[in-house]
């Protein structure tokens, strides 16, 4: 049964792991269901959908931007859906998105559906006002959906009531063959990313080559201290290429929803070593596709064990092995099972 679903969140032009997250599942929902999406506007959808990607205008200051969208768009959802008559609301990131759809719920008779990612549930929670928009969320949806077993815990200890785990899919990324020679770290240049212990980590294997692939606001701070054998790109694209170049990906996060670079790595054959926390554990298997440590002694020796060439490949092949697992495929049909379930 073919179904009329809106999604609610944000969505390309916008970047970052829920818009590329949102991406991805939209194009696989759309081979068999007519897929709308409500976003954050001002935007210029793209070509193809443009009449399927809607959105509301929301003044550009933080703080104001996600309250206005909490009002807008429950406003919006609701003409939506007076003029498409929705199946079922999949909001994205629990807090003003998925806040604007439970306000528009209560006036509907619909399922909705509330994916956490991450951040929603290990800072938004924390603000004040942002608390109460993720709470209220989780109790009032009719199913969760959690990236990872860890923010499932932690949805459930929020008042969410029905939780699914259904964790991130990836897309193939293009590769180039070439000699393996970097340690890469991949992610925004901020404090929770912890690029700082990256950047030491380089001055322990001065004669390894490090890329830091990314921006934000500490790369000018780390650019400045960082020893002469790590190197800066920037925000790349093509981070498929630049994996397929790399030996070993490093992701020293203080938190991480779901850590999907790592199931990227492995799918070029890249093993990894992340922090032992949040959900990284359950996509690195110590020993298998990568090691996670806790102290800095205990990355010293991974990593100095993943630079081994024999273990090198043999880490990376089992990596290779495990990503299958996380397609984009797989990841929509057990996002619809949830959708039949709720529809009966």
């Amino acid at each position: 049964m073919a179904m009329r679903i809106l999604m609610v969140g944000h969505y390309p032009p916008h970047t970052g792991g829920v818009a590329q997250h949102l991406d991805n599942l939209v194009r696989e929902l759309r081979k068999k269901h007519e897929v709308h999406v409500l976003t954050y506007g001002p935007v210029i959808p793209r070509e193809f959908e443009k009449d399927y990607v809607h959105q509301v205008t929301v003044p550009p200051l933080y703080g104001l931007r996600g309250t206005s969208f909490t009002l807008l768009g429950a406003g919006k959802i609701l003409r939506l859906h007076r003029e498409h008559d929705f199946d079922l609301i999949h909001a994205h990131f629990a807090g003003t998105t998925s806040f604007s759809a439970v306000i528009a719920r209560s006036r509907l008779d619909v399922p909705l559906v509330v994916t956490v990612h991450g951040s929603d549930l290990e800072h938004t929670s924390n603000l004040p006002l942002g608390g109460f928009y993720v709470s209220r969320s989780l109790e009032r949806a009719d199913r969760v959906i959690a990236v990872s077993r860890w923010l499932a815990r932690k949805a459930a200890a929020l008042g969410a009531r029905n939780v699914t785990v259904i964790p991130n899919g990836i897309r193939p990324l293009e590769s180039e063959p070439g000699e393996r020679k970097y340690v890469t770290f991949i992610g925004t240049l901020r404090e929770y990313k912890d690029p700082w212990t990256f950047i030491r980590l380089a001055e322990h294997f001065p004669e390894v080559l490090f890329l830091v692939v990314g921006d934000g606001p500490l790369r000018a701070k780390l650019e400045s201290e960082a020893p002469p054998n790590v190197r800066f790109l920037g925000y790349r694209e093509d981070v498929g290429r630049i994996l397929s170049r790399t030996l070993l990906l490093v992701l020293p996060s203080k938190r991480e929803g779901f850590g999907l670079v790592i199931v990227e790595a492995n799918s070029l054959g890249v093993p990894a070593v992340g922090r032992r926390v949040s959900a990284i554990p359950e996509l690195i298997r110590d020993g298998k596709n990568g090691f996670t440590f806790e102290t800095f002694d205990e990355l010293l020796e991974a990593v100095e064990k993943l630079l081994e060439p024999k273990f090198n490949r043999k880490s990376g092949h089992i990596g290779r092995r495990l990503s299958r697992a996380y397609s984009w495929r797989n990841v929509a049909e057990r996002v619809e099972g949830v959708y039949r379930e709720l529809l009966g």
